[in-house]
This record gives C-alpha cells, structure tokens and sequence, in this order.
C-alpha cells in the first residue's frame, strides 16, 4: 500500500490545539464521535478517524495550518469562497464600513450598502424577454434562511388573493435547500431529512433531471425532458395546491454534483406560467460564476420570479443572502393590513458590513473579467479531469464550469456503487489532506471547487492527489 506522509497527523503542536478544539466546539455536519483519536467502528475493523485541520490563516487558494503546512481549498470552504483567502479588495470594503457603520436595524432605517447592493443585483438578474423583471431585493443572514424567505413569499403571496387552498411546494428528488426546517421540507437527501421529517411540511417531489440517471442510449438533453414530462403530470395533478417550485438551476450540489441539461429550467419555466406556480431558483450554490455564467439560470434563458443568492455573494468574506423577487410579487404585499405585510425579519438583515464585501466581490466581476477567466481554468480542469474517465474506480466524470465531479465506484460503471461501510470517500478525504489538498466528498463522490483565482501548480496538484487518494481509499478500504 502507498504510504503518505503523517507530518500533520503527528505535529505536537496541532494536536494540542484539537484538543482544545474538540474540549469546547460541535462542528456543523459532523459526526463528532469520528473526531476523537482512535475512534473506531462497533466491529473494530474500520478506522474513521477525521482528521481535524487546525487553520491559522488563508492566502489565495491556500489555508495555511498551525503547523506551517500549506492546503489548497479545494472546496472554496464550502463553495463560498470566489477569489481566494484574504482578498485585500474585499478585505478593504470591510474595513473601511466597520470606521462608519458596523450595522443598523434596517426596518424603517436605510443604509447605502444595502441600496447600493440592490441596485446592482437588480442590474445583473437574469433577464427574460417579455417578462417584467427581478425587482425588489430582500436579504437574510444566509443560505437557508433566504430559501425559508422565498417560501414564505410565494406562499403568502397567494394568501393574500385570498387563494387558501395554495400551501404545498414542488421540489426536485434528490434536492437540497438548506438545513432550515422549511427548507430541509423541500429537500430530498435522506440523511439530511430522514430524522426530522415529523417536523416538516409535506412537499411534493418530482423526478430529477440528473444526467448520471441517463437509461441506456439516452442524452442528458433526453433525460431532461423525461424528467419535464413528469414535472407536467404533477402540475396536472395538483396544480391547485402548489404555489411554487424550487431547484436549484444546472447543479444538485449537496446532492452529489449531480448534473443536468440546461433544457430542464426553460421547460419548468413554461409548466410554471402555464399552472400558475412561481418558479423559485436556488442559486445559492451555482451562482456568482460557478457554472460557467454568472448565474446558472442565464443557461437556460429563464428569469425565475423569485431567486435566492448567497455563499458567494460576498465572495466568502461574510455571511448574507439576498432573495429577488417581481414587482408583482411585492406588490401583492401593499395593504392597509399588516397581516398582509411580509413581516419576516432578521436582527442582522442587510447588515453594512456584508452589504460592503458584496459591493467589493462584484467589483472585482468588473475589474478582472471574472467570467472569461473562469472559461480559459474551466477548460484547464477538463483537461485534467479527462484522464479519470478510464480510471477502474471513476463511473463517471462531469463538470459544468468551475465544478468538476468524480463518481466513484467499484468497477467503474453505474451499477457497481461501493458499500458504504467501506467509507471510501472519507478514506480519500484522509489521503488527500496528507497530500495537503482539502477535499470534502459527498458520499463517494469526489469533486473540485477551487476559488477561482487558484494556479497551474495547484491544479495540477489537485489532480495529482485526487487520483493517489482514489487509488489509497480504494486500496486501504481491500486491506480491512
């Protein structure tokens, strides 16, 4: 078996700190037990141990350990980060808001960050001809929290016609939204939803588009419109208690990088209009660039009416979301009733600060043709990633602009998943931090979603160590 260097695993120093970490601190969307040095499954053969990774400081597409030691972000730190660690643009914007106006309550107070940010979100929508644009910003303090907004919204908006019966949601199977209970109830990942579904609202799930789900002989644009078709028989059904559907345009994330044809949207769009129901895009996750267009509807030549951004959004410097909506949508708010106002509300909702590193992360759009950079790396990373179409171990391999995802399995096919007691991804996640790349699987699917300022040298070390941790896992998990 290859062997790889156990320098982080050994550093006194870092072991100092986790203790002292793991004394205090519960880490999101962690099994905490697999932190504990040692920690071993109940039949005692397989170890999984996580390695937990002490973080001085960032630089670029780097984090730099309390050790010393150097690992590339692969992750963007959990798809937020755009344009590396410690961007001194964005740095800036901040620090120069936090000498006038750290935050301030924002019902009945207005600041120019908060306006200034609309104004230019507005600007840069997705637009659809012959249809009235996004026009009325609403921010939230994150991701979840701006889908719990959309829902609300569409919801609401129907109520206040006086249309009771409109109280359900359609979502896609295998879809994430967000860890909120309104939005876990229009997720699709069972071990997201499985333990709360008591406490969630029931929502209506349709067939996803997922290329990876392509029968034999069929294109991703064929099984796209299957996937629509279904759609259309649901609407059909129960159009009259639906007020809205939700996805999320081009790329289910959480969901596995699982990828679909741009084709799907615009026929959502029209089944959409054609029952009446509000389309809501969530693109949290694929907007700002991530899928080759600033946002991934744009794609598909569809305007959502209401859309949900963040991650992102501040290029990863802080936490904010904002959600778009029509001018129609808003305006079936304007009453004399205040049970008819959208009285939602966050105590940091629009907060100055993260309004500022907005402003500067779309700045640096305008500055650095983010976009024509994005295609020239998007292109190096096919390149990279082409080889692993004929490793033993790689299903499959995709990629819609800066996100390249890898599906492993045990001989290379569709049909051949690997148990997942093996843990293969956490085997690879553990070989590839000692390389000194951080990966984060989903499940046994590996994939890069690099800060896009990150370089040649790191790519190629990205490729490299992605290959040697499928190739360690796989002859690790052989070993057990």
């Amino acid at each position: 078996m290859q062997q790889f260097d156990n320098t982080m695993i050994a550093d006194a120093s870092a072991d100092a700190w986790r203790e002292r970490d793991l004394a205090v601190l519960w880490h999101p969307c962690t099994q905490m037990r697999e932190h504990v040095t040692g920690s071993m499954a109940a039949d005692g053969r397989h170890d999984y141990t996580l390695p937990l990774l002490p973080v001085e400081r960032g630089e670029g597409e780097w984090l730099i350990g309390r050790d010393g030691r150097r690992y590339l972000d692969a992750i963007s730190s959990w798809w937020t980060n755009l344009f590396g660690h410690a961007e001194p643009r964005i740095a800036a914007a901040i620090a120069r808001q936090a000498g006038t106006l750290e935050h301030v309550i924002l019902a009945g107070v207005s600041h120019a960050p908060a306006v200034e940010l609309a104004e230019k979100l507005l600007a840069i929508a997705p637009r659809e001809a012959n249809r009235a644009p996004l026009a009325k910003v609403f921010y939230a303090d994150n991701g979840s929290a701006g889908v719990e907004v959309a829902l609300k919204m569409a919801f609401h908006w129907f109520r206040n016609r006086g249309v009771e019966g409109r109280t359900k949601f359609i979502a896609l199977d295998n879809g994430y939204h967000g860890e909120t209970l309104g939005a876990l109830a229009v997720g699709d990942i069972p071990l997201y939803r499985r333990v709360y579904a008591p406490l969630l609202a029931q929502a209506l799930f349709a067939p996803s588009p997922d290329a990876y789900l392509c029968e034999p002989g069929e294109t991703p644009a064929d099984r796209a419109q299957r996937a629509a078709d279904a759609l259309d028989e649901l609407l059909q059904r129960h159009a009259d208690e639906v007020c809205a559907l939700i996805l999320e345009p081009r790329v289910q994330c959480a969901g596995g990088m699982r990828m679909h044809d741009p084709l799907y949207l615009k026929r959502a769009r029209e089944l959409c209009d054609a029952h009446g129901v509000f389309l809501i895009a969530d693109e949290i996750a694929v907007g700002f660039g991530r899928t080759g267009t600033l946002f991934a509807s744009e794609q598909s030549g569809v305007q959502p009416d209401l859309m949900c951004v963040s991650k992102g959004l501040t290029g990863g410097a802080l936490p904010l979301a904002a959600v778009l909506a029509t001018q129609a949508i808003y305006d079936g708010f304007l009453d004399d009733s205040r049970e008819k106002a959208f009285l939602h509300s966050h105590s940091y909702t629009g907060n100055p600060l993260a309004c500022a590193a907005a402003l500067a992360s779309l700045a640096i759009f305008e500055q650095d043709d983010v976009i024509a950079r994005n295609r020239t790396t998007a292109a190096r990373m096919a390149e990279l990633a082409a080889p692993f179409a004929d490793h033993r171990h790689v299903a499959d391999v995709r990629q819609a602009g800066m996100i390249v995802a890898f599906e492993l399995t045990q001989r290379g096919d569709r049909r051949t998943p690997f148990d997942p007691t093996a843990r293969i991804g956490l085997r690879a996640y553990r070989a590839a931090l000692q390389r000194g790349v951080l990966l984060r699987p989903l499940g046994d699917t590996l994939y890069w979603m690099p800060p896009y300022c990150v370089g040649e040298d790191a790519l190629q070390l990205l490729a490299d160590t992605t290959r040697a941790a499928i190739d360690h896992a796989v002859e690790e998990a052989a070993c057990d």
